[in-house]
């Protein structure tokens, strides 16, 4: 999956890319806003992240532009404003999402979570689990030792968040929150019984239950 990140702050920006990079994104990094302008122009990305704040073009004045060209490349707006003026003006403009600064690192994962899950972006084709064991996303399935097993969206859907946060732990309401919506949210009865389902394909190693805590998923 292709990111295009516009931050002018060096120090912020390489914190931002390098973290980006660690789950697996393709990270291009425009420190102006006619530079992030070129890349939208020039290439194709699946998403970008634009700070309003930047030399020579803003970020707003980058998404009102590449909307005027019907780039529809998914953009989330980052502002040190904490006025509600300019994001009414991102939204106005296009843009998808935004995220005030300060912003940790999780937060900025569940930004781009919400937005991989809205346009159905895809943030790799395959994903080795461990040995012999291969999940292709976009399939909603598991490649193991050779054999092809569908999975259920719901759980298909578990096993990418797990994925993108390996070696974490996380709670029934943290995977509440990032993979149903109101409407249709499960009990925990439910979500214990999609993750019996990929612990019994994984294999018990891999998906380890914390009693009164969540979960901890390991690749390995």
């Amino acid at each position: 999956m292709k990111v295009l990140l516009l931050e002018d702050d060096v120090a912020l920006s390489d914190i931002l890319g390098e973290h980006l990079k660690d789950r697996g994104f393709d990270v291009t990094l425009a420190y102006t806003g006619d530079e992030a302008l070129d890349h939208l122009v020039d290439e194709k990305y699946d998403l970008a992240l634009l700070d309003i704040n930047t030399p020579h073009m803003s970020g707003l004045e980058v998404l009102r532009t590449i909307r005027e060209y019907k780039n529809r490349t998914p953009i989330i707006i980052i502002t040190a404003y904490q006025d509600t003026k300019h994001l009414k003006e991102a939204f106005e403009n296009g843009g998808d999402d935004y995220i005030k600064k300060p912003f940790d690192l999780e937060e900025l994962d569940q930004r781009v979570n919400k937005i991989c899950r809205h346009f159905s972006i895809e943030q790799t084709e395959e994903i080795n689990i461990k040995e012999n064991v291969t999940f292709v996303p976009s399939d909603n399935a598991l490649i193991i030792e050779g054999k092809t097993t569908n999975i259920a969206q719901k759980e298909s859907d578990i096993l990418k968040y797990f994925c993108t946060h390996n070696n974490r732990i996380v709670s029934s309401d943290e995977l509440l929150q990032n993979i149903w919506t109101y409407e249709d949210m499960p009990s925990d009865a439910t979500i214990r019984v999609y993750i019996k389902t990929l612990r019994e394909l994984l294999g018990k190693d891999i998906i380890t239950t914390l009693r009164g805590i969540g979960y901890r998923f390991e690749q390995k």
